[in-house]
């Protein structure tokens, strides 16, 4: 991503939370209490902009645990620079999944 000015403060937030350790969509959803069709969508174009990569894991792990395969997300460098760039652009983002969601 060329600019970070651009990043939005739900995408900031969205990739705060995949930093901290959320890995999947419904992992991210339960941390920040965003919806599927924000959560989604946004993962999929910070893929696209390569401040996150993903990765699909074993459908024999997932049939194990009897539920559908997973997407893991890892921030990338390039991620890492823009989301050190957006706590300063939004400076309560830190604070945001500071606290425990009930």
């Amino acid at each position: 991503m060329s600019d970070s000015a651009k990043l939005s403060h739900t995408a900031a937030l969205i990739l705060q939370t995949i930093d901290q350790g959320c890995r999947y969509g419904f992992d991210v959803m339960d941390q920040t209490g965003l919806p599927s069709g924000t959560v989604y969508p946004a993962l999929r174009r910070m893929e696209s902009e390569g401040l996150i990569s993903s990765q699909w894991e074993s459908e024999k792990k997932a049939t194990a645990e009897q539920r559908p395969p997973r997407k893991y997300y890892r921030i990338t460098r390039a991620g890492s620079q823009v989301l050190e760039q957006s706590q300063k652009r939004y400076p309560l983002l830190a604070r945001l999944l500071a606290k425990p969601r009930a």
